[in-house]
C-alpha cells in the first residue's frame, strides 16, 4: 500500500510531491519514485491520483471509473495492495489530487 509524503506549494498554485511506497501501482509506479500531484483538480477516469482511505491513509491509486457514490479506485498491480475492491468507492472530497508527473526516478508525463 502506498504512504505517500507530501510537501509545498510552488507559483501560488497547489502542488506537492508524493512518494511512492508499495508494490501496487506497478508496472507504472514503483518504491521510490517521486511524483508531481496538482491538489484540488478534478480527475478524469483513467488518471492516477492521490486519495485519502477512510481510515486516514493516503493513497495514490488509478480512477478506474466515477459512481454515484464516489471513485472506483484501483491499483495497476492487482496482487499487491488495497484498493476499492476492498475500500469501496472513495468519496469525491477524498481524491485530493491529480498525479501529473514523475519526477524521479526517469521523469515523465502521467
Amino acid at each position: 500500500m502506498e504512504e505517500p509524503a507530501t510537501t509545498g506549494r510552488e507559483s501560488g498554485r497547489r502542488m506537492g510531491v508524493a512518494l511512492v511506497r508499495g508494490e501496487s501501482m506497478r508496472p507504472t509506479l514503483g518504491p521510490g519514485d517521486r511524483l508531481l500531484v496538482l491538489y484540488g483538480v478534478v480527475p478524469r477516469a483513467g488518471q492516477v491520483v492521490l486519495a485519502r482511505f477512510p481510515d486516514g491513509v493516503l493513497v495514490i491509486k488509478r480512477a478506474e471509473e466515477r459512481r454515484t457514490t464516489g471513485w472506483w479506485l484501483r491499483g495497476d498491480n492487482p496482487h499487491a495492495g488495497v484498493d476499492s475492491r476492498h475500500r469501496g468507492a472513495i468519496p469525491d472530497e477524498d481524491v485530493v489530487g491529480v498525479v501529473r508527473a514523475r519526477l524521479w526516478p526517469r521523469p515523465r508525463l502521467l
